[in-house]
């Protein structure tokens, strides 16, 4: 498997827009992402991205168990790799529209996603 980079860290909200204006107005992050994936600018390169976790079929659980994005060429080639290497992962692979997700934990359970954007930025 091929990790490029880190596209995104995901923080669990319960009210997108709230965590919006937190986001954008009190820490003026810049904003580069609107409505139902509220994405902000960290740096040069990576993205802090406000996740209502029901919106991709979650409970929200609290801070820290938010997946940490791993960008790959190709999630499911990715994903066959892993899961020939014992890796379970949860659920099938998510399409949300723009980007594919396929999440699965270390070890010790902590949350990891192979993501793959298909879609160009705003």
């Amino acid at each position: 498997m091929i990790v490029e980079r880190t596209d995104f860290v995901s923080v669990p909200v319960t009210d997108l827009e709230r965590s919006t204006r937190f986001y954008g107005d009190t820490l003026e992050l810049p904003q580069t992402g609107h409505g139902a994936w509220p994405e902000f600018r960290l740096g040069e390169n990576l993205f802090l991205y406000l996740i209502d976790p029901t919106n991709i079929g979650q409970e929200f659980q609290g801070p820290h168990t938010s997946s940490i994005a791993l960008r790959v060429p190709n999630v499911e080639d990715a994903r066959a790799e892993l899961e020939e290497k014992g890796v379970a992962f949860f659920g099938e692979t998510f399409d949300s529209g723009v980007c594919h997700m396929a999440f699965f934990s270390d070890p010790d359970g902590n949350v990891l996603m192979l993501h793959r954007r298909y879609a160009p930025r705003d």
